[in-house]
C-alpha cells in the first residue's frame, strides 16, 4: 500500500497521525459533487493531519461571509439540471461556487471547521462550529457518538452514547452497578462523563465547554434514521427523537434560577436506564 486517501466525513488528525506513524500515507482530501468533486488534498510530501491540504491546481478558494469557503474552477458545474434558481443560488456572478461550509484557510492549507447551518449561536452571541467538539468527544473509548446543543441556549449541552464495552468498567470504578435501573443517570456517572468532555475540549474556547449531558448506550444508526450512510449526524432527527430530553438539559437551569440556586457541573443531568 503506497497511499490511502480519506475523504466524505472528516478524519481525525490523532487517527492520521498513527497510520502515518507506521509508515502508511494517510492523506485526506476534500471535494463536493458540484466540483467534480475534488477541492483540495493533502500531499504525501506536504500534509497537515488537522486539514483537508491545499487547492489542487486550478482551483480557487476564498473565504466569503461567515466564513463559508467559496470554490471557482474549471471543475466547478455548470449548474443544475433545469434547476435555475438552485444554480443561482450555489453559483453567484462571478463564478464562485458557495459550499456551505465554513473554513480557515492557514499557510495555503484548507481547514473545514463546520457547515453553516449546522453553526450553533449561543445566546451570548458566540458561535460554535459542533462538530469540531463532537468529533474530540468521540475520541473518547467511552464514547461512541455524540451530538452538541446550545442554539439560543446559554451554554452547551450533549447528548453522547456511550460504548457497550466501556460502560460496565467504567460504571464499576465508581461504585455503579451497570445494569442497574437508573444506572446512566446516576450523579457520579454523569459527573465523572462530563469531566472527560472537558478533558477532550480543553483546546476549545473557555464558551465552549459542555455543562449538561444526558447519557444512553443505544448507538444511533443508519437503520433508525437518525445518522446518514457517511456516518454523519442528522440533526432535525435527533432533536426531534430526544426533545423531551433536550428540554431537560435546560429546564434544570431555569429552576435554579428561580431558585437562586446555581447547579453545579452535571449536578442533575439525565440518563438513560441502563440495559
Amino acid at each position: 500500500m503506497r497511499l490511502a486517501v480519506s475523504g466524505g466525513a472528516p478524519l481525525a488528525p490523532n487517527l492520521a497521525r498513527c497510520f502515518i506513524g507506521l509508515g502508511l500515507p494517510l492523506v485526506q482530501g476534500y471535494g463536493l459533487t458540484e466540483a467534480a468533486p475534488v477541492v483540495a488534498a493533502n500531499r504525501v510530501e506536504d500534509k497537515l493531519p488537522e486539514s483537508v491540504g491545499a487547492p489542487l491546481p486550478g482551483t480557487e478558494v476564498r473565504l466569503g461571509e461567515k466564513d463559508e469557503l467559496l470554490v471557482r474552477s474549471p471543475s466547478v458545474m455548470l449548474g443544475y439540471w433545469e434547476r435555475p434558481d438552485a444554480t443561482r443560488e450555489a453559483i453567484d456572478a462571478e463564478g464562485w461556487l458557495h459550499t456551505g461550509d465554513q473554513a480557515r484557510i492557514e499557510a495555503g492549507h484548507v481547514r473545514i471547521v463546520g457547515r453553516l447551518k449546522e453553526v450553533l449561536i449561543l445566546s451570548t452571541a458566540e458561535k460554535i462550529a459542533p462538530a469540531d467538539l463532537e468529533m474530540a468527544i468521540a475520541d473518547d473509548p467511552l464514547f461512541e457518538q455524540a451530538m452538541v446543543l446550545g442554539e439560543a441556549k446559554p451554554y452547551l449541552a450533549a447528548l453522547i452514547v456511550l460504548s457497550g464495552e466501556a460502560w460496565p468498567g467504567f460504571a464499576r470504578s465508581l461504585g455503579v452497578v451497570p445494569g442497574q435501573a437508573g444506572a446512566l443517570a446516576a450523579p457520579a456517572v454523569v459527573d465523572a462523563a462530563l469531566k472527560r468532555v472537558e478533558q477532550r475540549l480543553e483546546r476549545f474556547p473557555s464558551y465552549a465547554r459542555v455543562r449538561r449531558a444526558w447519557l444512553t448506550l443505544e448507538p444511533w444508526t443508519i437503520e433508525s434514521g437518525l445518522i446518514t450512510p457517511t456516518m454523519k449526524l442528522k440533526r432535525t432527527e435527533l432533536a426531534e427523537r430526544y426533545a423531551r430530553q433536550i428540554a431537560a438539559l435546560y429546564e434544570q437551569d431555569r429552576a435554579a434560577a428561580g431558585s437562586g440556586a446555581e447547579g453545579r457541573l452535571g449536578s442533575g443531568a439525565l440518563g438513560e436506564s441502563a440495559r
